[in-house]
C-alpha cells in the first residue's frame, strides 16, 4: 500500500464508484490518506486535488456489524445537518462491500483543526481556550435540544431503561476482558448500580463528545462535531458526564488525550454549571454520571490491555495503557463518594 493507496481504501474503486452514484464529483485521480486519531472505525481524507472529501468504513477485519454500523452514522449526521449541530453533510451511503470490501459512507471535509492536548491547545491563550471549550459545551445544549422525532430519529434508540443497560453492556464488556485482579471496579459497578439516577427527558446522545471529537475553526468556533459510532437515543446527562471526565488533567505521561490542563480551560463544574444555565436541565446528580464515564473508560482500557497481552494491537502506547485503568477506577469511586 501506498501513501496514496491505504489499507482499507482503494481510490480506484471508490473514483469507479462514485463517478456512477455522482457522476461529474470528482474531477481527477483520488489520492486518499488515512487520518489518525482513532481507534475504531477508519476516517480517511480523499482528495481530486480540487475537491476534498471524507469516508468513514469499519476497522479491517472487523466481524459485527452491528458495532461499527456505517448506515447508523450515516442516518444520524444527515438528520442532524439541517439542525443548528455543526455536522459534516453527506453525500454517499454505500453498503455493497465489494466496492471496498466493507460498508462506507462519504461526507464533504470540513475545515478545522481537532485539539487532542492540551499542549495543541496551550498556544491559543487562555481567553481563546475558554471560548473553544464553552463553544463545545453549547454545541452539547444545542444537540440535546434536537426534537428526534422531528428529525426522523425518533426510534434511533430505547431511552427506557437507557442506563441500566448501559451499566449491563459495560459489565459484560469487563467481564470478556478479564484478565487479572483490579481492586474496586466490581465495587464501582455495584455502587453506580444501587443508586441509579431518575430517568431524565431522553435526547438524540453523541456517546463520545469530547474535544477532540470536534473541528475548530480559525474563529474558534465548533465547525462540526465527528465521530457519531455511539450515537443513541438516551440519557443526555451521559454526555455532559464524560465531558466532565474528560476535564479533569490526566498525568502528564497519559497516552489518553485531554485539553484540561491548557490555561483558561474551565473545570468540570463549570463546564457543568454552563451546561445547566444554557439547557435547563437538572445536573445535581452530574457526579453519577461522572464516575460512570470512569468506569466506562476503564472497561475500554482494560479490553484494549487485554488484547494487548495477546498480541492483538500494533502502535505506540499499548504497553502502558494498562496502569491506566486503576487511576480510572479511583476516580470513579472518588467521584461518587464527593458527590
Amino acid at each position: 500500500m501506498s501513501d496514496d493507496h491505504p489499507p482499507g481504501l482503494d481510490p480506484d474503486a471508490l473514483r469507479r464508484h462514485l463517478d456512477a452514484q455522482l457522476p461529474g464529483l470528482v474531477r481527477g485521480g483520488l489520492r486518499a490518506r488515512l487520518i489518525e486519531g482513532g481507534r475504531s472505525n477508519l476516517t480517511y481524507d480523499v482528495t481530486d486535488g480540487t475537491g476534498r472529501w471524507v469516508v468513514r468504513r469499519p476497522p479491517l477485519g472487523h466481524v459485527l456489524a452491528t458495532a461499527h454500523d456505517m448506515a447508523r452514522e450515516h442516518r444520524v449526521l444527515t438528520a442532524l445537518h439541517p439542525t443548528p449541530v455543526p455536522v459534516p453533510r453527506t453525500l454517499l451511503l454505500c453498503s455493497d462491500e465489494s466496492v471496498l470490501g466493507a460498508p462506507f459512507y462519504v461526507m464533504e471535509a470540513v475545515p478545522g483543526t481537532v485539539y487532542r492536548t492540551a499542549g495543541q491547545l496551550a498556544p491559543l491563550g487562555p481567553e481563546r481556550t475558554r471560548a473553544v471549550v464553552d463553544g463545545l459545551v453549547d454545541t452539547l445544549v444545542g444537540l440535546h435540544a434536537v426534537d428526534p422525532a422531528a428529525v426522523g430519529l425518533g426510534d434511533f434508540g430505547r431511552p427506557d431503561g437507557f442506563l441500566e443497560r448501559q451499566l449491563r453492556r459495560w459489565g459484560k464488556q469487563l467481564d470478556a476482558s478479564r484478565s487479572r485482579e483490579l481492586p474496586g471496579i466490581d465495587e464501582l459497578h455495584d455502587a453506580l448500580a444501587r443508586d441509579l439516577p431518575p430517568a431524565a427527558a431522553p435526547a438524540v446522545v453523541h456517546g463520545d463528545y469530547r474535544l477532540d471529537n470536534a473541528l475548530v475553526d480559525a474563529g474558534d468556533t465548533v465547525a462540526a462535531v465527528l465521530d457519531w459510532e455511539m450515537s443513541t437515543l438516551g440519557d443526555p446527562l451521559t454526555d455532559l458526564g464524560l465531558l466532565a471526565m474528560y476535564s479533569a488533567p490526566a498525568g502528564a505521561d497519559s497516552p489518553i488525550a485531554t485539553t484540561a490542563g491548557a490555561p483558561g480551560h474551565p473545570t468540570a463544574a463549570e463546564i457543568t454549571a454552563r451546561y445547566a444555565e444554557r439547557s435547563g436541565r437538572d445536573v445535581s446528580r452530574v457526579a453519577w454520571y461522572t464516575a460512570f464515564a470512569y468506569f466506562k473508560l476503564a472497561v475500554i482500557l482494560e479490553g484494549i490491555h487485554y488484547r494487548f497481552t495477546l498480541g492483538r494491537t500494533v502502535g505506540a502506547g499499548f504497553d502502558r495503557i494498562g496502569e491506566l485503568v486503576p487511576q480510572f477506577i479511583a476516580g470513579g469511586r472518588t467521584t461518587l463518594q464527593e458527590g
